[in-house]
């Protein structure tokens, strides 16, 4: 008979070669492996037509103010907040494509909202439209704060990915703030969002959270930033 601990070693193989089969790690801007405990901002790819900057939790109605949504900032020199993502437990730090993940915004000032948590998810509630609305306020280990990585692009738009839900893909329609693009679940191929992840760097992790870099980036007018 075979050593106990040679036999559990191939089937842990085997179980990990199933767990990855047809997917492969996300990259960021730069070619690098997304991996959970890093920093990101998610960016919209910039088009022709839109220019805008990266993505912030904001208002998407006057009432009820919370919980807040997710829109895309006007100001193409603000490159979003920060987010993490957070992985199911066993599954190693790399984030891979096609496997849940949760979106979590990461930021030390959050002057509204506070009884939300950061976490994304859709929103699922018997009144909500056609197109939900992605919010902040999501749970753990809940269908409806899960989401998935695809790739979206090839060639030189390699490390171009769109975002799945349980529900349909993530799009973005014109919001009621100044028409800035916010986030939706949409089954309509014409609104899917495409975007890019772009690693905080260490000289930007601390500065992108403290109250004075907030202020710099137009952070002080949160949770619009127009």
């Amino acid at each position: 008979m075979k050593n106990p601990s040679v036999v559990s070693f191939f089937i842990t193989l085997l179980a990990a070669a199933v767990f990855t089969h047809g997917k492969e790690p996300v990259k960021d801007t730069a070619g690098n492996s997304l991996n959970a405990g890093e920093l990101y901002f998610i960016q919209p790819v910039k088009t022709k037509s839109k220019n805008g900057g990266g993505l912030v939790p904001a208002a998407i109605t006057v009432l009820p103010f919370c919980p807040l949504g997710i829109t895309q900032t006007l100001l193409p020199y603000q490159p979003g907040l920060p987010v993490g993502f957070v992985l199911p437990l066993g599954v190693r730090s790399t984030v891979m494509t096609s496997s849940a993940v949760n979106i979590e915004f990461r930021a030390n000032i959050w002057p509204f909202c506070k009884e939300f948590s950061k976490f994304w998810e859709v929103d699922d509630s018997s009144s909500a439209p056609m197109e939900p609305s992605i919010l902040i306020g999501g749970k753990l280990g809940e269908q409806n704060s899960s989401f998935k990585i695809e790739k979206a692009g090839e060639g030189a738009r390699a490390n171009v990915y769109k975002l799945t839900t349980f529900y349909g893909t993530v799009g973005a329609i014109p919001g009621v703030w100044l028409s800035a693009p916010q986030l939706i679940v949409t089954n309509d191929t014409a609104k899917t969002l495409l975007v890019k992840f772009k690693k905080v760097d260490d000289a930007t992790r601390t500065a992108a959270t403290s109250s004075s870099r907030v202020e710099n980036l137009g952070l002080r007018m949160f949770p619009f930033y127009y």
